[in-house]
């Protein structure tokens, strides 16, 4: 049966609010022009929500500055008049990082959305926060080069966004995450003031690394206005393979395998038989565009590796290797993909695994990660706890770095149990991941959904060093206030 989330139930969730005056708001109008601030309550529900639940909470005002110098001066007047500030990209958060809890303003930044320079001889390239990771993507690839982030939301998510949470996907096996590709970054404080954390060079020890800092904070500590990333060589080959397996466990144990065998893909993504079934569904009902590449019906789990470079030889003979590490396990027939539309489809599954999952019932997403090693008593562990709780999951993520989605699913669950039952066994799941060497977050962040859980998995001395930064950077408190801690 087929359920859907009901959006129109949304209900405000907010707790303590701070009202922005009337003046405030004319000084605010004054910086970004009338035509830059939303005060109707109809648009300002488009900036209220994420891709986090069902969570709301609606801001006092929308502003869409353009320039570093006009977040400068609202900053100064929020801090001033100690209004809070959330920033917000796309929106495409699964963690609730940038929704406006304690109401005040939102600082969106879509109009941020230019890529300054391509540095093709120092591989590097400047721009705008605002810009769509996936338009970055080609406009360097155009030039033969290569940023790597790639996360499932690409085509909509933006890059200042991808800084906020530090985020990977299925090339960070290989490549790395966000953090890894920023060299400087301008960012303006809560106080108002515009810094540099670094510089454009490739190697930096000059003082405590702010840049670094600045990365995976979810806009807690300032606001990130241009980006200097540095970029790589872009691989002319690949080679895909869809590995069938008889169960999850046997799936992430050849993942270790491969790696211990001394193979480096670019890509290794692991999904479920039922991920699978819903985005079939999903492609075919919502994007009109059905799969024709078919799942085995009796394999319970699925791996697609991906091996990348620039010497076709090199990357058969991988290739080969793969095959002769995943035949000692209990694994199906495996399907290269033999066309670049084949590729793309098989990767359309992959990417579109989420939205299908949230349009099938409501979920609560979360994004674990252990050692590789570990992976097959994360995942038996999580369908113990998930019948113990009375819920269904679906699992799917980016193994090859350890970093396992888990999707818990509503579907017929009451919303009593949803909002007190299921929690518990969230609780359940981040101990099991913790005791196995892993952590609540391996690109999700933590915002408001994991905020309760943060002593799980960080000492008390950490948090209260955290706290330490936040003040530092926020004394009044006004950036972003009540997440992660």
């Amino acid at each position: 049966m087929e359920i859907t989330k009901n959006f129109s139930s949304k209900v405000q969730k907010q707790g303590h609010t701070v009202a922005v005056p009337p003046s405030v708001i004319e000084q605010l109008t004054s910086i970004v022009g009338a035509s830059n601030i939303i005060l109707a309550e109809a648009e300002k529900a488009d900036y209220a929500h994420d891709k986090t639940e069902d969570y709301f909470f609606l801001p006092a005002a929308v502003l869409k500055p353009g320039s570093a110098d006009e977040v400068s001066r609202i900053m100064k007047v929020c801090n001033e008049h100690l209004v809070p500030v959330t920033v917000r990209g796309a929106g495409t958060g699964l963690a609730g990082s940038a929704l406006p809890t304690h109401g005040g303003l939102v600082l969106s930044m879509e109009r941020f959305n230019r890529i300054l320079h391509i540095d093709e001889l120092n591989l590097q390239a400047t721009v705008e926060p605002g810009v769509i990771t996936e338009v970055f993507q080609q406009a360097v690839k155009e030039k033969g080069l290569f940023y790597p982030p790639d996360p499932a939301s690409r085509g909509s998510c933006f890059l200042g966004g991808n800084l906020a949470q530090n985020s990977g996907g299925p090339k960070a096996v290989k490549y790395g995450v966000t953090r890894d590709y920023v060299l400087n970054l301008e960012v303006v404080l809560p106080t108002g003031e515009i810094i540099w954390t670094g510089a454009n060079v490739l190697k930096n020890s000059t003082g405590y690394n702010l840049t670094q800092l600045m990365i995976g904070s979810e806009g807690t500590l300032g606001i990130i206005t241009k980006i200097v990333f540095k970029l790589r060589g872009y691989p002319q080959k690949d080679v895909l393979m869809l590995i069938p397996f008889s169960t999850n466990e046997e799936a992430c144990r050849a993942i270790a395998a491969i790696f211990t065998a001394g193979i480096q893909p670019s890509g290794m993504e692991f999904f479920e038989r039922a991920a699978a079934l819903h985005t079939l569904a999903y492609c075919e009902k919502v994007l009109h565009s059905p799969v024709t590449t078919t799942f085995p019906d009796n394999m319970d789990a699925y791996l697609l590796c991906e091996l990348d470079g620039n010497d076709e030889g090199v990357l058969m003979r991988d290739a080969e290797r793969v095959m002769q590490v995943v035949e000692k396990f209990n694994c199906g027939e495996i399907l290269f993909a033999d066309s670049a539309a084949q590729k793309e489809e098989l990767w359309k599954v992959r990417k579109n695994i989420s939205p299908a999952v949230n349009w099938y019932t409501l979920t609560k997403s979360e994004d674990v990660v252990v050692p590789r090693g570990n992976l097959p008593k994360l995942v038996s562990g999580i369908k113990d706890i998930g019948k113990r709780y009375g819920f269904n999951t679906v699992c799917f993520g980016h193994l090859g770095d350890g970093n396992l989605h888990v999707n818990i699913l509503k579907e017929n669950i009451s919303d009593h149990d949803w909002q007190t039952r299921i929690p518990e066994g969230i609780g359940e799941i981040f101990r099991l991941t913790v005791s196995l060497g892993g952590t609540l977050s391996g690109e999700h962040g933590i915002g408001i959904a994991k905020k309760p859980y943060m002593a799980l998995a960080v000492s008390e001395k950490n948090i209260e060093l955290m706290r330490g930064i936040k003040k530092v950077f926020d004394p009044n408190n006004i950036l972003n206030p009540g997440k992660i801690f």
